[in-house]
């Protein structure tokens, strides 16, 4: 059990890593068709890291969560828990959607990609044949397989480090725990 002093029915880190994933992931679906349906640039800019304020909320809530329906209490390691596991089961649903998405809903997604970095280079200034080698190194990771990996490990990696930021702010050690 992630909690040995957890009260009976006290929700367990992964349980509640997994209820609030489940809600990250449908909000990150939602977001990624809001701005899918805009036109919005998603490879870089706000329309990027703006996601990262809800995993943030969603972080702050299954604490909250945890601590409300548990004893009361959440330390450094469950709050990282409890971020692990949210960050893992939405980047595998939204990743999941966006494989899905690209390869039978718009499989016009990738090329829209592809052209927006181009646009980017030739702003920056660079040649063509800068460009065709930098597309050329860029089309491993613009499939759609490729990108769910990424997503998902991208979507681990990232939400870990908020969970490292998120936790210090909402742990709450026991007073009477030995560690």
């Amino acid at each position: 059990m992630d909690n040995q002093e957890a009260q009976v029915g006290s929700p367990t880190v992964r349980q509640t890593g997994i209820r609030y994933g489940l809600i990250l992931g449908v909000i990150s679906i939602a977001y990624f068709v809001i701005l899918s349906a805009a036109g919005a640039d998603m490879s870089g800019g706000i329309a990027r890291w703006s996601g990262l304020v809800f995993t943030v909320i969603v972080f702050f809530l299954a604490h909250k969560y945890f601590k409300e329906n548990g004893d009361g209490f959440m330390s450094y390691g469950q709050g990282v828990g409890i971020g692990f596991w949210t960050s893992m089961v939405s980047s595998v649903i939204s990743s999941a959607f966006t494989f899905i998405y690209i390869k039978f809903i718009d499989d016009t997604f990738i090329e829209m990609i592809r052209n927006n970095e181009i646009e980017k280079m030739q702003e920056k200034g660079m040649s063509d044949t800068q460009i065709d080698q930098a597309m050329g190194f860029a089309e491993a990771f613009m499939s759609p397989t490729a990108i769910v990996v990424f997503g998902v490990i991208g979507g681990i990696v990232i939400g870990v480090i908020c969970a490292l930021i998120v936790t210090i702010f909402t742990q709450k050690a026991n007073p009477n725990s030995l560690s």
